[in-house]
């Protein structure tokens, strides 16, 4: 999947991925930096400082990058409501697809939350939460 940077609005360049807005939608470019605590903190801050501090619904294209530690899995679940309303994650069907399955089933995400391998599906079905 070829993922298109768009030149036809601001485009946010922050420590884990790469943000724009599309029709009220927070897309993400994930990049495969490691999350720990502290890089999850100042990126909280930097998705306030895009969507004005008002929770929006993300499309988020995945890249592989390490597991966080138990820590840094229980901030990101509780951050992920201050940020997101909804959460649509966009992966290359396989492993990736697998393991989020595996996941959410042991504990479910905070917010609706699901996975496509196509971000047309994933558009389409966040957009009952603008």
């Amino acid at each position: 999947m070829q993922i298109q940077i768009p030149t036809d609005r601001p485009v946010y360049d922050g420590e884990i991925a790469t943000y724009w807005l599309d029709d009220g939608i927070l897309v993400s470019l994930s990049k495969p930096t490691p999350r720990t605590v502290e890089v999850i903190a100042r990126n909280v801050e930097f998705v306030k400082g895009i969507t004005g501090g008002t929770p929006v619904p993300m499309l988020i294209y995945l890249a592989k990058s390490p597991v966080p530690d138990k820590a840094t899995r229980a901030f990101s679940a509780q951050m992920v409501p201050v940020i997101y309303k909804a959460m649509a994650m966009v992966a290359k069907p396989g492993l990736s697809q697998i393991v989020m399955k595996m996941v959410f089933a042991l504990k479910p995400p905070p917010i609706p939350t699901k996975s496509f391998s196509n971000d047309t599906d994933a558009k389409a079905w966040l957009k009952q939460f603008k």
